[in-house]
């Protein structure tokens, strides 16, 4: 049987300096090390959530220095719902959870820009309720049998 080439892409679509540059914009940060460090923190974050083929193309979406932050996470043996993960971000970076709010809003706006809606759909997927919101994305819920 022939299987069909995948697309892949030899290059993210950005570099790392333009990435934090877009975010740096995205999260109004005063300066470019202030962006990075948000980057940085949001994606080890979501690479300790992410796993299987959707953790892999998000990788390859991003630029190397971004994908080596994510990809250097091992994956968590609890899965965190979305106000979890803005919980356990703020823990871990001693920061208020209304700041690990903002930091993974702008992080993860450039990450939808990065994936596609094929690859973000996915990606939500996979991931326990409340990314949606954290992503842009609404939060679609299929309706619930009466108990």
């Amino acid at each position: 049987m022939y299987d069909p080439p995948r697309p892949h892409r030899a290059h993210p679509a950005m570099t790392f300096e333009q990435m934090l540059e877009l975010v740096r914009y995205e999260g109004a940060y005063p300066t470019r090390e202030r962006a990075e460090e948000a980057v940085r923190a949001v994606l080890a974050a979501l690479g300790r959530q992410l796993v299987g083929d959707e953790r892999v193309e998000l990788a390859q979406a991003l630029p190397v220095e971004a994908a080596l932050v994510l990809t250097a996470q091992a994956p968590a043996a609890e899965r965190l719902t979305g106000w979890g993960f803005v919980k356990d971000l703020a823990a871990r970076t001693g920061t208020s959870p209304a700041i690990a709010r903002w930091d993974t809003g702008a992080v993860f706006a450039i990450v939808t820009r990065l994936t596609g809606p094929a690859l973000l759909a996915r990606i939500l997927h996979q991931l326990p309720d409340g990314y949606a919101l954290l992503f842009g994305q609404a939060q679609l819920r299929l309706p619930q049998a009466a108990a």
